[in-house]
């Protein structure tokens, strides 16, 4: 196993203790916004470029370089796991991901076989250059949720109202307890395949978890989530779990066992840490679009952030969903000086 960074203020803060300054990275800040990935990525697809590690590390360093960030995050997709276990799929620009055959009944199940280290090895081959390259700067690994996984894999594309995916899960609950089962399965073995290269911490991505009732992620999802996040236990790294439109799950999001909860634009961290629960860290959460509104706004509102962040055992500064593609990255890098300035001890 290679050597993870355990003393960056990033790592720190996810595990509580004390820093010299609120670390801060942000979701997809290795993407639209950027001229440099942009231009790097012109005629390669996106799942071609996360097969390459030469590309997939220049694009997770772009960010560091230009933002001073305090963690860098895997350049890759939450599709990849399920495309390596034998789903036919691909990534759409300006859609999303979309699969040639939705897994709609039992014999669909089939089609999506377990992974190994040696099916992801592309994966692992761009952490070990990654971790190589960036030194103290701790990398983040990350996955998909079983729920989110599922939601593409039975809809076929994204969606809006879910409706094939509540069908399966109010309607066939042992088909849709297979497929979670298998999901988090392959799930574990991709975060697997992430530590044993070196990533310093994961983070399980549930994006459509919002969709759902407390009652129903208990029931449905949280058992599977949890055997992810629970399978990871041992590997001693941070595990960060993040939902968009999850303000009402947040106390059962924690209970599956992450370190870090994530927490969107909706909810004020402070209110956030009472929900959650004791002895976890918090990370978030300025909304994207604050970035748009001029300098003396996001100044004012990074400012409420910290202070609302110093209520949870610790703080990492980040936005409350993905930078948005339209994002001017000067402002991303002068939050990031701001942030440090703000927050030192």
């Amino acid at each position: 196993m290679t050597s993870v960074v355990t003393d960056s203020p990033f790592v720190r803060a996810c595990r509580g203790l004390d820093v010299p300054h609120t670390p801060v990275w942000f979701m997809r800040q290795a993407g639209r916004s950027l001229p440099e990935y942009r231009k790097i990525r012109e005629g390669i697809g996106m799942l071609d470029s996360c097969r390459r590690p030469d590309l997939v590390t220049e694009i997770t360093l772009q960010p560091v370089r230009r933002h001073h960030v305090d963690a860098a995050i895997l350049f890759s997709d939450i599709v990849v796991p399920i495309a390596a276990a034998g789903i036919d799929l691909d990534i759409v620009a300006g859609t999303g991901p979309v699969v040639a055959q939705p897994i709609r009944a039992e014999s669909d199940l089939d089609r999506l076989r377990p992974i190994t280290a040696g099916d992801v090895g592309f994966v692992a081959e761009a952490v070990r250059l990654l971790v190589g390259e960036l030194g103290p700067t701790p990398l983040i690994g990350f996955a998909g949720a079983p729920f989110t996984l599922a939601s593409y894999l039975i809809e076929g594309g994204p969606s809006r109202t879910y409706l094939k995916t509540k069908a399966m899960m109010y309607g066939a609950p042992a088909l849709w307890s297979a497929l979670l089962s298998r999901l988090a399965d392959i799930t574990l073995a991709f975060l697997r395949t992430q530590i044993d290269a070196g990533v310093s911490a994961v983070q399980l991505f549930d994006s459509w978890a919002g969709a759902l009732s407390e009652a129903d992620y208990r029931e449905h999802v949280l058992p599977h989530s949890a055997r992810v996040l629970q399978g990871l236990a041992a590997a001693g790294v941070p595990r960060i779990h993040f939902g968009v439109g999850t303000g009402h799950l947040l106390r059962v999001m924690g209970e599956a066992g992450a370190d870090v909860v994530g927490v969107d634009w909706r909810t004020p961290l402070d209110q956030a840490t009472q929900v959650v629960g004791p002895g976890r860290s918090l990370q978030g959460n300025l909304d994207p679009a604050i970035l748009f509104a001029g300098w003396d706004v996001v100044r004012r509102e990074a400012d409420r952030v910290l202070e609302q962040g110093k209520a949870a055992p610790g703080h990492v500064f980040n936005l409350g969903h993905g930078v948005l593609p339209e994002t001017d990255p000067d402002m991303l890098t002068r939050l990031v000086a701001h942030v440090h300035e703000a927050s030192a001890r």
